[in-house]
């Protein structure tokens, strides 16, 4: 599942659309849907949206059931630590 899918799954799990979510984030759901397509989204884009969500970035990402992720910009595995 890639961070679009999550995103997804995320807004369904709270009750609320992708164009809810471009709501809370004061752009419109088209703005919102361009800056998820292609690479992924720059830094303060994804924690824009993690903040409208009411979760940690690395929630927007798929984790393996170990604490460890792939960096979204240089692909090196990173150790994730939830607090």
């Amino acid at each position: 599942m890639n961070f679009r899918d999550r995103i997804k799954t995320i807004c369904c799990k709270k009750g609320m659309t992708q164009k809810d979510l471009a709501e809370k984030l004061k752009i419109t759901d088209i703005s919102f849907n361009k800056s998820l397509r292609g690479d992924y989204p720059q830094l303060q884009t994804l924690e824009r949206i993690a903040t409208a969500l009411n979760v940690p970035v690395t929630d927007l990402f798929e984790q393996p059931s170990t604490d460890m992720v792939n960096c979204p910009y240089c692909g090196n595995k990173i150790k994730v630590s939830k607090e």
